[in-house]
């Protein structure tokens, strides 16, 4: 496509307005703070741009130089998704943690802390929290990032997220609507399917964003999924049924729209991301997400520029597009209002306090309450049976307990075992085999992520326990398979402070 001239004329304004690009490195390029200059509103930040609070606070800073009321997003979840601690894990649960405990005052308090500390260095966006109900165990993409498989559940506790996060002064986007949970593909890789019926969309899917609007949650990420029931053509981040009739005229919802990223293959790879990104905005939708993969002026002029050929052909009303660039201004407005970072009213260990609270334990038979348990005294062998990383989450986080292991008890070995090639109980025989024999003759605490997803996982355990009845079991998933190990470990989650709440159990080291 030709590239339009620059200039700060209504419509090139509006259609940089719409846009939230992400950008590579630990300070702001030049062309980013050249288009801000040009009309830019949002920028979103991704692991790639985080080295530590007080670079952050710098690159902000930079961000607010050229344009104070920008609005800079970020994928900070907690739990397995985190940006601000990606190198190091998270210090706060995630929401099935918080779910699995059911306080709500708890996921306020959480939600509020994990917002200061985002406030503190600069960021008044937050894509989270996902209101998706899990109701699909085979999901490869939601699971821990979910409440829970109780509609109710998530619904209430959707709500306190929103309302913690916000009373820190971070705009929640409430996600991925109008429900991620009933699927069994990760849209980051193709278009998803839900095939169930109005009624039980509205019934399920449909209630946690409803308590989300009710409690004002200032931006809503659309999904790119494909739900019959309610558009057959499709996907729900293009389609105008979905976005307008369903969230602002059904469910009265007012706010910003953001899509979900739009090189996601979902949409890349069926639509491409500027002929989606039109199809977006006409649809509903007020902001465009893209910067996970593409992160480049190239990026950005592309969008711009399809956004006013649109306009110009015809094919995108100027008063959408406007409609969508007013909305971004009123949440930067709403930002530039909501007050500095909050002074800490939990105490910055409310994190790890949530996920002791989250544990689920349970000792084989024999060996009495998990109370009665004997924790280790000597170095344990830790066999993490690591799956292929969700996309969402990236590798780069690290996860397990072998690190607060090491700490609590140093001398502690570990070993990660994965699928590999070939059949998947091949694999797992010989992922378990392979951990045995590097374990030698130490205690094994097997560490594993969603072992009901993964045959070659179940196998893996099959394995070492046969052989080791007397190993540990730490699942950091979805606990959906039923506990087994002479002492069962769910964490609901693999954040940092998860693995730390499992291995003051494993020791028996007391609780801070």
């Amino acid at each position: 496509m030709t590239t339009l001239a620059s200039g700060t004329d209504t419509l090139t304004r509006d259609a940089l307005t719409v846009l939230q690009p992400g950008f590579t490195g630990t300070t702001a390029p030049d062309w980013l703070l050249r288009r801000l200059g040009e009309g830019l509103a949002s920028v979103g930040l991704f692991g790639r741009n985080i080295a530590s609070p007080g670079q952050l606070a710098a690159l902000t800073a930079q961000l607010r130089a050229e344009r104070d009321d920008v609005l800079v997003a970020i994928d900070e979840e907690g739990g397995d998704v985190t940006r601000l601690e990606v190198r190091s894990g998270s210090s706060f649960p995630g929401n099935h943690a918080l779910g699995a405990v059911d306080d709500v005052e708890l996921t306020h308090q959480v939600a509020h802390e994990l917002g200061r500390r985002l406030a503190s260095c600069g960021v008044n966006l937050n894509w989270a929290p996902s209101a998706d109900v899990n109701s699909d165990p085979r999901n490869p993409v939601i699971g821990v990032r979910s409440f829970g498989a109780d509609t109710e559940l998530t619904a209430r506790h959707t709500a306190a997220y929103v309302t913690g996060l916000q009373s820190a002064g971070v705009a929640a986007c409430t996600k991925h609507f109008p429900g991620h949970g009933d699927t069994a593909v990760d849209s980051h890789h193709a278009l998803p399917r839900i095939d169930v019926s109005a009624d039980v969309l509205a019934a399920r899917e449909l209630v946690p964003f409803r308590a989300a609007v009710a409690a004002g949650t200032r931006a809503v990420m659309s999904a790119h999924i494909l739900v019959p029931a309610l558009d057959p053509d499709r996907p729900a981040t293009l389609s105008r049924r979905i976005l307008t009739g369903l969230l602002r005229e059904e469910l009265g919802y007012d706010g910003l729209i953001v899509t979900d990223g739009m090189e996601m293959r979902a949409i890349a790879g069926t639509y491409g991301i500027e002929r989606g990104s039109v199809l977006a905005i006409a649809a509903g939708a007020d902001a465009i997400c893209v910067g996970g993969g593409l992160a480049d002026d190239t990026t950005v002029l592309r969008l711009r520029d399809a956004l006013v050929a649109a306009v110009r052909a015809g094919e995108l009303p100027e008063e959408r597009l406007a409609e969508a660039a007013d909305r971004v201004r009123a949440l930067a407005r709403w930002a530039g209002t909501a007050g500095s970072a909050a002074e800490s009213t939990h105490g910055t260990e409310i994190g790890l306090h949530a996920a002791r609270r989250a544990l689920t334990v349970t000792a084989a038979p024999g060996l009495g309450s998990p109370g009665t348990f004997e924790p280790l005294t000597e170095p344990p062998y830790v066999a993490a049976l690591t799956p292929v990383a969700n996309i969402a989450v990236g590798d780069e986080t690290p996860w397990g307990v072998a690190a607060e292991l090491i700490h609590l008890l140093p001398g502690t070995v570990t070993g990660s075992f994965s699928a590999g090639d070939g059949p998947e109980d091949e694999a797992g025989e010989n992922a378990g085999r392979a951990a045995l024999q590097a374990a030698g003759p130490r205690r094994i605490v097997a560490v594993v992520r969603d072992e009901h997803r993964h045959p070659w996982m179940a196998s893996a355990l099959d394995a070492l326990l046969a052989a080791r009845p007397d190993a540990i079991v730490v699942e950091m998933g979805v606990p959906q398979a039923a506990p087994r190990g002479a002492l069962h470990i769910a964490t609901h989650g693999a954040a940092r402070v998860c693995g730390r709440a499992a291995a003051e159990v494993i020791t028996g080291v007391p609780g801070l």
